[in-house]
């Protein structure tokens, strides 16, 4: 088992990480993988999204996403443009990175 996760007998192995975006904010992420599908994720840190409540959006939409840096920016994105919101200290490929971090 890698160094960054850690297993959970009630619920399996959960990945975690920590990114600091160059001149930027911090992202951790803990996820949970199933047949390289992304079953559960949370994401947090010192970053902001207005409007806030797009952030519970954006780790919805990647339920089912596989760990494709390409895929996972593109679902984060298109999360932000729906809502016309805006990140403060980080983009969606930078969090895409947070989230694969977890598997380096």
């Amino acid at each position: 088992m890698r160094h960054n996760a850690v297993e959970f007998p009630e619920v399996g192995i959960v990945h975690k990480s920590s990114y600091k975006v160059p001149g930027g904010k911090l992202i951790k992420v803990s996820l949970e993988v199933e047949d390289r599908q992304i079953s559960r994720i949370l994401i947090t840190g010192d970053f902001f999204i207005h409007p806030e409540s797009t952030l519970p959006e954006i780790e919805e939409n990647l339920i089912g996403c596989t760990l494709d840096k390409d895929e996972i920016t593109e679902v984060i994105q298109s999360s932000l443009d729906a809502r016309n919101a805006y990140p403060v200290g980080f983009t969606a490929s930078d969090m895409a990175h947070a989230i694969l971090k977890a598997f380096d």
